[in-house]
C-alpha cells in the first residue's frame, strides 16, 4: 500500500471558498478512484491562501483485473449490427460468444480488463480533477484565455505536485507538467522546497513558514488572538467565523494586539464590531466583568489615562483590536499594528461621521424618503408598506381579549411609521446588517419613548430559528404587522412560493409570525388577523381590491365580492402556516399528522389552543389506552365507510323507557330521508351507549374550559367499551333495523372521537 500527495498551487484563493474547496476535492478524487476501482484508506485535504492539498493513504500499487460481460444483437443479426457491437465493445467477432437467450441464439462480448498501475490512473484522474472543479467563481489567463476552451481556475493555477509513494505521478494540463516542487512563505521563503513524498510535505513546508492544515492555523488564531488580549488585562470578542476567515487568508498567523482613539466608543458598538470585521477581519476586544486597574498593560498607542472609568468600562468594548498577520516580523510586529491602527482609525473617522450626520436629520424626515425605494412594483413603495404595517400594528395593539399583549396604540403607531426610517441613513448604506438597530439608536438620540425604540430596533426579529423573539408589546405586534403584511400582500398579489424557490421569503415570515403568536402566548383568532391585514392592503391599492374582486367574479360569486375574496386568500394563507407549524414543531417534537388531526376539524385558528391540543392529544395516542382506541376508531371508521353511513345522526329520548334501555337512531341513506330505528340493545352495545353518555358531556365541557388532558382521559375511558363492542356485537346483523342502528352507534362512537381530533388523520 502507497500513499499519494497531490497539491495545486495557484494564486490567492478567496477564505470564503475554501471549505468548500477541500469538500470538492476530496468528492471529485474519490469519484475518481471508485471508477478505476481503487479505495484509499484514508484521504486528508487541507488548504492555505494558495493551494489545496490532498493526501490519500494505503492505495494498491495496481488496481484488480475485471472481466465484464455486454450483451450483443441475436445470431442471425445483420452484419452491419454485429460488427457495430464489436466496434462498441473493441472486440473481433471471432472473439464473440453464442448463448441461449429464451431460446435464441445472441452474441456476447467477454471483455477481460487487466489490472492497471495505480500511477497511471492517477496520472489521468488528475487532470480531470482540475477541469471538473466546480469553482463558484473563475476565470482564464494568459494567452491561452483568448480561447473559451482553456482552462479556469479560481486563480491563475500555477503548479502541481503529484508523488506516489516516492515517485512523481507525469501528467500535464495546459502546458503545465507535475512536479516534485513548490513553494514556501512568500515573505520568509524564497525559492523552491523539493517535496519527497507525502510524508515530509507538512514538515518541509512548516520549516518554510506554510502551517498546510487550516485547522491547526485555526487553533492558533483562536488561542493566540485570547492570549494577546488577556495580556493586556481585556477579554476577546469570540467571533468563530472570523478565525475561520483569517485562517484562510494566512499561512503563517501571528495574532498582534492593536488600538483606537477611545472617543470612537461614542459609536453604537455594533457599528465598532462590523467595521473592524468586516472591512478589516479584525477581532474586538471588551474589558472583563469586575475589571481593576492593573489588569494589564495597554498598548503604548493609547495612555491607560484616557481609557473609560472603570464605572463606565465593565463588560464595555474596549479600544483594542487583534488582527493577524501573515508574517513574523522582527520588530516584533509594531509596525504591522501601527499600520493597521492608522486603517482601522480611518474606518473609524468615516462611521463617526456616517453616526453624526445621520443624526442631524430627524426619523421622521429620513422616513419621507422611503418613497422613493420600490417594495414591490405589485405593492408600492416602501413608504406604502409602512403606512399599511402603521395602520395593522395599531389595529392589533387596540384588539381586546383575554391573552393579548397591552400596548400603547399611538405608540405602536408612531413606532410602525418609523421602523425602515433607518434603510435611508448613510450608516445602514454602508453597513446593511444594521437596519433597525440604527433607527433604535437614533429613535434614543431623539429622546422618542423607550418603547418604540426598542420597537424600531428589534421589529425584524426573529430573523430565523433560533433568534431571540421580542416580548415587549409595542415590538410585537409592529413585528407581527410586517410580518403579516408582507404575507397578506405576495399572497394577495400570487406570488406564493413553490417548491424550493421562495424568493420573497415568505417561508421564513410565516415561522416569525408563528413564533410570535407562541411564545408571547397571544391568544385570538388567526383568520380574523389575516383578513384585516389583507383588507388593510386592498383598501390602499385599488390595482388589488379589483385583482380580489374578479377572482371572486371568476369564481362565480355574485355580491360581497371583497369580502369573499379576502375570505378566501386568509383560509389560504392560515392553511400555509399551518404547513410552516408542521416545520416549526418537528423539532420540538410535534407529531405532524397530529396537528393534521386537529386543524382537520375546522374552526380552530387560535395558535396557542391548537397547540395544547395537539401536545394533549400526542400525550394520549402514545399511550396504551390511546393506541387501542385509535384502532377501534379506525375499525369503526372503515365499517361506517364501507357501509355508506357517513351521516348517521344519533338522537336520545332520556323520557321514556327507550331512551332509558334502548337506542333511538336517524340513519339517512340513499337521499330517502330519516328512518327512525328501534330496538333494545345488547350488553356490549348498552355498555357503549352508557360510556358514551357518561364521556361525551365531560369532552364537551373540558373542551370549552381548554382543559385538553381531561378531554383525553373521557375519552380514554371509551377504549374498552368499544373494544367489547367488536368483540361481541356483529354490526352487519341480518336484521336491518339492528344493523342500522349499530351503525349509527358507531357514527355516535366516531363523532364523539371527532369532538377532540380527526383521528383519520392520525398515522399508525
Amino acid at each position: 500500500m502507497t500513499d499519494f500527495l497531490l497539491e495545486l498551487l495557484s494564486e490567492e484563493i478567496p477564505a470564503r471558498m475554501q471549505a468548500k474547496a477541500r469538500a470538492d476535492l476530496q468528492r471529485l478524487f474519490t469519484e475518481q478512484m471508485t471508477a478505476a476501482g481503487l479505495k484509499a484508506g484514508a484521504i486528508t485535504v487541507w488548504s492555505t491562501p494558495r493551494r489545496l492539498a490532498l493526501i490519500a493513504r494505503g492505495l494498491p500499487a495496481q488496481t484488480e483485473a475485471v472481466s465484464e460481460e455486454a450483451k450483443g444483437p441475436p445470431e442471425a443479426a445483420p452484419d452491419q449490427a454485429v460488427e457495430g457491437f464489436c466496434r462498441k465493445n473493441e472486440v473481433t467477432r471471432d472473439q464473440l460468444e453464442v448463448r441461449d437467450v429464451k431460446g435464441r441464439p445472441t452474441y456476447f462480448a467477454v471483455i477481460n480488463k487487466p489490472g492497471r498501475d495505480t500511477q497511471d490512473v492517477l496520472a489521468e484522474a488528475i487532470p480531470a480533477i482540475i477541469r471538473a472543479f466546480p469553482w463558484p467563481k473563475s476565470m482564464r489567463w494568459g494567452d491561452a484565455s483568448a480561447s473559451t476552451e482553456s482552462l479556469r481556475w479560481v486563480r491563475p493555477l500555477s503548479g502541481i505536485v503529484a508523488i506516489f509513494g516516492d515517485d512523481l505521478v507525469p501528467c500535464e494540463i495546459d502546458g503545465m507538467t507535475s512536479a516534485y516542487d513548490t513553494v514556501g512563505h512568500r515573505f520568509h521563503h524564497d525559492g523552491m522546497i523539493t517535496i519527497g513524498n507525502a510524508d515530509d510535505y507538512v514538515e518541509k513546508l512548516r520549516a518554510c513558514h506554510v502551517i498546510v492544515d487550516h485547522e491547526e492555523r485555526q487553533n492558533i488564531i483562536r488561542d493566540g488572538a485570547a492570549k494577546a488580549a488577556s495580556d493586556a488585562g481585556l477579554e476577546l470578542v469570540e467571533d468563530e467565523g472570523l478565525v475561520i476567515e483569517n485562517a484562510g487568508l494566512t499561512e503563517w498567523p501571528v495574532p498582534l494586539l492593536g488600538a483606537f482613539d477611545p472617543a470612537f466608543l461614542d459609536v453604537p458598538e455594533e457599528v465598532i464590531q462590523l467595521t473592524a470585521r468586516v472591512n478589516q477581519k479584525y477581532f474586538v476586544c471588551k474589558y472583563p466583568p469586575n475589571a481593576q486597574d492593573g489588569g494589564g498593560a495597554p498598548p503604548s498607542a493609547v495612555p491607560a489615562a484616557t481609557s473609560p472609568s472603570l464605572r463606565d468600562r465593565e463588560e464595555k468594548l474596549a479600544p483594542y483590536f487583534v488582527c493577524t498577520a501573515n508574517i513574523d516580523a522582527s520588530d516584533g510586529g509594531k509596525a504591522i499594528v501601527a499600520g493597521n491602527e492608522k486603517v482601522l482609525a480611518a474606518r473609524l473617522s468615516d462611521a463617526k461621521f456616517f453616526w453624526e450626520l445621520d443624526q442631524k436629520t430627524a426619523l421622521e424626515d429620513h422616513a419621507k424618503k422611503l418613497s422613493n425605494i420600490v417594495f414591490h412594483e405589485k405593492l408600492g413603495t416602501v413608504a406604502d408598506k409602512v403606512e399599511r404595517v402603521a395602520k395593522l400594528a395599531e389595529w392589533l395593539a387596540s384588539l381586546e381579549g383575554t391573552g393579548l399583549l397591552r400596548a400603547n396604540p399611538e405608540q405602536t403607531k408612531q413606532a410602525a411609521r418609523l421602523c425602515k426610517a433607518d434603510l435611508v441613513t448613510e450608516m445602514v448604506g454602508e453597513f446593511p446588517e444594521l437596519q433597525g438597530l440604527m433607527g433604535g439608536y437614533y429613535a434614543e438620540k431623539e429622546e422618542l419613548p423607550v418603547e418604540v425604540s426598542q420597537a424600531i430596533r428589534d421589529h425584524y426579529k426573529p430573523v430565523g430559528q433560533g433568534d431571540d423573539v421580542p416580548t415587549d408589546p409595542v415590538t410585537v405586534w409592529v413585528s407581527l404587522a410586517d410580518k403579516l403584511d408582507t404575507l397578506a400582500c405576495f399572497f394577495a398579489i400570487d406570488e406564493k412560493p413553490t417548491g424550493s424557490k421562495d424568493p420573497f421569503a415568505l417561508r421564513r415570515a410565516g415561522i416569525a409570525n408563528l413564533s410570535l403568536w407562541h411564545d408571547n402566548k397571544l391568544r385570538g383568532s388567526h383568520l380574523k388577523v389575516l383578513r384585516q391585514a389583507i383588507a388593510i392592503a386592498a383598501e390602499q391599492m385599488p390595482t388589488l381590491k379589483e385583482r380580489l374582486e374578479n377572482l371572486s367574479k371568476a369564481a362565480g360569486v355574485s355580491e360581497n365580492l371583497l369580502k369573499r375574496a379576502i375570505d378566501r386568500e386568509a383560509e389560504e394563507l392560515w392553511g400555509f402556516l399551518v404547513d410552516r407549524l408542521k416545520v416549526q414543531q418537528r423539532e420540538a417534537g410535534v407529531r405532524h399528522d397530529l396537528i393534521d388531526a386537529v386543524f382537520a376539524l375546522g374552526g380552530e385558528d387560535d395558535l396557542v389552543r391548537l397547540l395544547a391540543r395537539v401536545k394533549a392529544l400526542q400525550a394520549f395516542v402514545e399511550t396504551t389506552d390511546g393506541e387501542n382506541l385509535l384502532a377501534g376508531y379506525k375499525r369503526a371508521s372503515n365499517i361506517l365507510k364501507k357501509e355508506g353511513a357517513g351521516a348517521v345522526r344519533v338522537e336520545r329520548s332520556r323520557d321514556t323507557d327507550e331512551g332509558r334501555h334502548g337506542l333511538s337512531t336517524s340513519l339517512e341513506t340513499n337521499g330517502e330521508g330519516l328512518k327512525p330505528l328501534s330496538y333494545t340493545p345488547e350488553k356490549a352495545e348498552k355498555t357503549l351507549i352508557d360510556a358514551l353518555d357518561a364521556a361525551q358531556p365531560q369532552v364537551t365541557a373540558a373542551i370549552e374550559a381548554e382543559q385538553f388532558e381531561q378531554a383525553m382521559t373521557a375519552l380514554a375511558a371509551l377504549r374498552g367499551p368499544i373494544d367489547q363492542f367488536f368483540e361481541d356485537v356483529t354490526v352487519n346483523d341480518d336484521d336491518g333495523a339492528k344493523r342500522e342502528a349499530r351503525l349509527a352507534l358507531l357514527a355516535r362512537f366516531r363523532n364523539a372521537v371527532h369532538q377532540v381530533a380527526d383521528f383519520s388523520k392520525i398515522e399508525g
